[in-house]
């Protein structure tokens, strides 16, 4: 048989909290966007797709606060706000590039929903038998 490799904990709980950092929803698109350039707000948000203005400050606000995107304020009148990688950010380049490799390769491109087209969703009888009430 072979050598079995011993996994340290200390590398699960570091591994468990960059995935769950990393993967969090849009996360991963905003690290994509500030890979190729630093940004603006407004930037960001119009380049990803359904993200809210209050889910794109907490994203940034918890790179930020992981070290993974610095805020730079410009004294301009009016005043502008840019957000790039800082060096532990840009380290995430190769990872994050070999996840678009592999989207390219398994991830099927959407076509855009056309406007006449709409999906057909279930609709839950309002009358369920395991929500009926027994005094009936």
């Amino acid at each position: 048989m072979g050598k079995t490799q011993d996994h340290s904990p200390e590398l699960c709980s570091r591994f468990h909290h960059a995935i769950e950092l990393i993967g969090r929803r849009w996360t991963g698109a905003i690290v994509f966007l500030l890979l190729r350039s630093r940004c603006r707000f407004a930037t960001l948000r119009d380049a990803i797709p359904d993200i809210t203005d209050r889910m794109l400050s907490e994203r940034l606000q918890e790179l930020e606060k992981e070290g993974i995107v610095e805020r730079t304020v410009i004294p301009e009148m009016p005043v502008r706000v840019e957000y790039a990688l800082t060096k532990k950010g840009h380290a995430l380049g190769k990872a994050v590039g070999e996840m678009a490799h592999w989207a390219e390769d398994w991830i099927p491109l959407e076509r855009p929903a056309s406007k006449s087209v709409s999906p057909v969703r279930k609709k839950r009888a309002p009358n369920h038998p395991a929500k009926r009430s027994r005094a009936t």
